[in-house]
């Protein structure tokens, strides 16, 4: 992983960055220090060999819980199976080869998908609002190709049109406003470079879910107490969602308040582990907006995107568009 100061951009001026106050190496990579802009003075820590271009404390502290619990949970190199690599290149139709290319990754958390995405040979740039960073790090941090930091998606501090691809899967509808973190998004491409997203889906089937029904009080509980109920709650219902589902179809598996993957050919300790971190995710974040097809389209459509292609998906919503060149 490569910590280049200069690679960064101030979110408050757009000058550079320096190196500064008791900058610690550790075998040639920078572990703790400052981030100073040349302009306004503005100064981030880097903590752990990542810059912290956000608050310590934030909205996303659920899931730098979540995810530093279950690391490696979601990783495909840990399952052994291919499930966030065929998620990732179904949804976004890319090739599995992009050497020479530079991709950013809004919302990595635990890096599922940037262990993916450094195997392509594009030079990436991940990031979190939440300290998940840290798991990524622990995950996926001796990539040369990794540029990894804390970063909030409205204030990317990285130069504006020079990405060929930006990704962002499963995060938008847990930011405070949805369509500003896109319309962010879309700064960074470049003319002709492609924006990729998912996000969950505003219709009736999914709003008749438990999740809307437990939220209210869930997402106000405290992040430790919640997790000990649902790793003790999930494990013995896991087998009945199985039932339902098998006898009921995906239908079958809403009567019960979990998520569950046994269809997907986890075993069943992945599956409790799988059950027990999509299940928090679904009842701990502040924020929870789905969105419908017809506003994610309109989304592409103000920005000026070009071969939109909005349609359901895994997660929901899965749309893509192209940047005009100028």
């Amino acid at each position: 992983m490569n910590l280049d100061a200069e690679k960064y951009l101030c979110a408050i001026c757009g000058d550079h960055f320096i190196l500064a106050n008791g900058v610690r190496q550790e075998d040639g990579c920078v572990i703790d220090g400052e981030l100073v802009c040349h302009t306004c003075g503005m100064h981030y820590p880097i903590l752990g060999g990542l810059p912290r271009f956000v608050p310590a404390e934030n909205y996303a502290g659920s899931f730098g819980y979540q995810w530093n619990i279950h690391r490696e949970t979601q990783l495909d190199s840990y399952t052994g199976l291919p499930i966030s690599r065929n998620r990732l290149f179904t949804v976004t139709g890319w090739p599995e080869h992009m050497e020479g290319e530079r991709i950013l990754e809004a919302g990595s958390g635990a890096g599922r998908f940037t262990e993916v995405l450094v195997q392509t040979g594009a030079d990436v740039f991940s990031f979190d609002y939440s300290n998940a960073v840290e798991a990524n790090r622990i995950n996926n941090g001796d990539m040369p190709n990794l540029h990894l930091f804390q970063g909030d998606i409205f204030n990317i501090p990285l130069p504006k049109d020079s990405f060929n691809k930006v990704i962002c899967l499963g995060v938008l509808q847990h930011t405070p406003d949805p369509a500003t973190a896109f319309a962010s998004l879309t700064r960074y491409v470049k003319p002709g470079g492609m924006l990729v997203i998912d996000i969950y889906r505003n219709n009736l089937s999914s709003l008749l879910h438990w999740k809307y029904v437990l939220r209210p009080i869930t997402k106000r509980m405290n992040q430790q107490s919640l997790y000990r109920i649902i790793e003790k709650a999930v494990p013995p219902l896991v087998s009945l969602s199985a039932f339902l589902r098998l006898i009921f179809g995906r239908a079958g598996m809403r009567l019960v308040p979990i998520l569950q993957y046994e269809h997907w050919g986890l075993t069943p300790d992945l599956n409790r582990l799988w059950a027990i971190l999509d299940t928090f995710d679904m009842y701990s974040p502040v924020h929870d907006h789905p969105q419908s097809l017809i506003t994610v389209r309109n989304w592409y459509e103000k920005a000026g995107f070009t071969e939109v292609d909005v349609r359901p998906g895994p997660n929901g919503v899965v749309a893509r568009g192209i940047k005009p060149l100028k």
